[in-house]
């Protein structure tokens, strides 16, 4: 028996070794790659309730220190704008976003720089600072008017997908009633003029009809910053395979999405029963303070939720996308700070070299996990806005 005891205790310290070798290997590879996590929503806490993320706190996903220890050196801040947000107000609220965002970089510069390219981003993570890159998260932001977009551009918001939770006058979303049949004529407008403009086109939240209608017309890559795979968890805010296949052709990057939900079936099924039971009727129409006030409530009244999903399950919808779309088109978007319930194992954006431990035990190569994590959303930065 006590022989017996030996072997197990044995066995027990080599596989917690491999684990911790894993683990100590993600970190060393974290040293050599910019982690990218291509959806955070902490913009949100930095407006609402004047964080300051260059401490460490005790609320949200995400801080400075935080990113650092998960070796993520360039997240992309969503200036996200509610729905019930309309025309001229939703340019008021990204406008107040960019300006809080603003009023932090300009308070820590010797920790965080705002980037505007791929060479910016590589330039200031080579410093040892985060690379703060700026993404809208709804196409009614822009109030159906392209100079707005244009300005946005000029302000260094240098993504936005084209819809959020509801339809746009231009764009159906993957969460209510088609309205347009995909994109409308002014729709695909947008999109070109991002192109142009050197603007990621960002196709999280849109419907499939608006996606492949989006792909139709982009001549640049394009991402899918906060999704992960319907095969796996059905939910419409995630891609079909055929989706994945088709972005890998467009050249794009999906960032896998950790919220509840889009990983666990069983969340899905859950999150499907509250989505379903929102009202859109109840929403009140407001203007100005009111207004914010009504989206400050609103922010504090979400709570945090239990999950079941875990670590390994976002392991299986990377394994699935890498599986359909190949290596070279697969990221991390975490959606961190807009979601409710994280993953176990998961549960802050420190927790991101877990994950390329994780991968790393799956059997996937060093270069494999840099691309993961932050190589292949690079690439695409570097594609469309061409430096």
């Amino acid at each position: 028996m006590r022989k017996r005891i030996g072997l197990l205790a044995a066995l027990g310290a080599v596989l917690a070794f491999g684990q911790e070798d894993y683990l100590a290997r993600a970190k060393k590879l974290a040293a050599q790659y910019i982690g990218i996590d291509s959806h955070i929503d902490t913009a949100q806490r930095v407006l609402i309730d004047h964080e300051d993320l260059a401490k460490r706190t005790v609320r949200g996903h995400v801080d400075l220190p935080r990113l650092r220890e998960g070796g993520v050196r360039a997240p992309f801040f969503a200036l996200w704008v509610p729905t019930y947000y309309h025309g001229a107000e939703a340019v008021r609220r990204t406008l107040d976003l960019r300006d809080a965002m603003q009023r932090f970089l300009d308070s820590h510069p010797d920790q965080i720089e705002m980037a505007t390219s791929a060479a910016d981003i590589e330039r200031i993570a080579h410093s040892g600072r985060i690379a703060a890159f700026l993404t809208a998260e709804g196409g009614h932001q822009i109030d159906d008017d392209l100079a707005v977009l244009r300005q946005y551009r000029r302000m260094g918001i240098m993504a936005m997908t084209l819809t959020h939770f509801r339809n746009n006058d231009w764009a159906d979303s993957s969460t209510d009633k088609p309205a347009h049949n995909g994109l409308t004529e002014f729709g695909r407008e947008v999109v070109r003029e991002m192109n142009r403009i050197g603007m990621i086109v960002d196709l999280s939240h849109v419907s499939d009809k608006t996606f492949y209608d989006a792909l139709a017309v982009s001549t640049k890559p394009v991402i899918v910053s906060h999704s992960s795979c319907r095969a796996l968890s059905g939910v419409p805010r995630n891609v079909t395979d055929d989706m994945l296949r088709a972005l890998a052709t467009n050249g794009g990057v999906i960032g896998i999405n950790f919220g509840e939900g889009f990983v666990n079936q069983k969340d899905a099924e859950l999150l499907m029963q509250a989505v379903n039971s929102i009202s859109f009727s109840k929403i009140p129409v407001l203007n100005g303070k009111a207004l914010d006030d009504y989206a400050a409530r609103e922010f504090h009244d979400e709570k945090p939720v239990k999950v079941f999903a875990t670590l390994d399950d976002v392991v299986a919808h990377i394994d699935r996308a890498v599986k359909v779309a190949g290596i070279d088109h697969v990221g991390i978007g975490s959606d961190f700070d807009g979601i409710s319930g994280p993953p176990h194992g998961l549960e802050d954006i420190s927790k991101m070299t877990q994950l390329a431990a994780a991968l790393l035990k799956k059997g996937y190569s060093d270069e494999d996990v840099k691309k993961i994590m932050g190589g292949n959303t690079l690439r695409v930065i570097r594609a469309v806005v061409g430096k």
